[in-house]
């Protein structure tokens, strides 16, 4: 797999964004890169990048779990764990971010390009799609309703980049509960892939339709709270979408 990097911030109508990748300072000195306080929960959702130098031993913990293991596939020794994250946190097409319940660790996630992944093989994908795999880690943490709020935070974050108008998923199609919290977020399924890992569902999410599941449910658009080291900015509250 292979995936994407981001700008934080609107496209500023060159078409080119600033690399705000895992291997920058801010990243190493564990700042946010946006936070939102979900009205569903009222809890504080936010983002951070992965370091591996802080993130690995958690990270590879979570890939023990019992809920992980069937499809992840990462199940391996710490050394190759080790060599595994230290790959895609060089990968310059992707961008890993651990998500935090007031300030706790509990999920994480890979955000890409899909027209630089294997994915964007298998449908005609726009050079602004954006695509998101994720896990919730411990175990006390699931099947407690906090998967979706955090899939609803990143997707959020996901469409402040002005170009993207879809987001792409593509679950394990064994993996029902997954693919229902996708469904609830807005996403729906197109069909059956067969990647080298795995068979997904391979899922679209246009921007309308989360934005109009959002506004009819909370009545307003996320207001994200962005940070000067990751958005190119002095911070502040801002609302994606028009």
């Amino acid at each position: 797999m292979t995936a994407g990097k981001y700008s934080l911030s609107p496209d500023n109508g060159s078409g080119e964004q600033a690399a705000a990748g895992s291997n920058s300072s801010a990243a190493e000195e564990g700042a946010c890169a946006f936070q939102l306080l979900h009205p569903g929960l009222n809890k504080t959702i936010s983002f951070r990048p992965v370091s591996l130098e802080r993130d690995v031993e958690l990270l590879h913990s979570w890939q023990q779990e019992a809920h992980v293991i069937p499809y992840w596939n990462l199940n391996v020794s710490r050394e190759q764990y080790d060599a595994h994250l230290r790959s895609f946190l060089a990968d310059t097409h992707q961008t890993l971010y651990l998500g935090l319940l007031d300030g706790t660790p509990v999920s994480y996630f890979e955000a890409y390009w899909t027209r630089s992944d294997v994915i964007g093989r298998h449908y005609e994908a726009h050079p602004a799609d954006q695509g998101v795999h994720l896990l919730i880690g411990p175990p006390e943490y699931t099947g407690k309703g906090y998967a979706l709020p955090l899939l609803q935070a990143m997707v959020a974050f996901l469409f402040r980049h002005a170009d993207t108008l879809k987001i792409i998923a593509e679950p394990d199609i064994r993996n029902g509960k997954m693919i229902h919290i996708f469904e609830k977020c807005g996403f729906v399924v197109q069909k059956e892939v067969t990647l080298p890992d795995k068979k997904g569902a391979l899922m679209f999410l246009e921007r309308e339709i989360f934005s109009a599941k959002w506004k009819q449910q909370w009545g307003q658009l996320p207001d994200i709270k962005v940070f000067a080291p990751w958005f190119g900015e002095d911070g502040g509250h801002e609302r994606w979408g028009n």
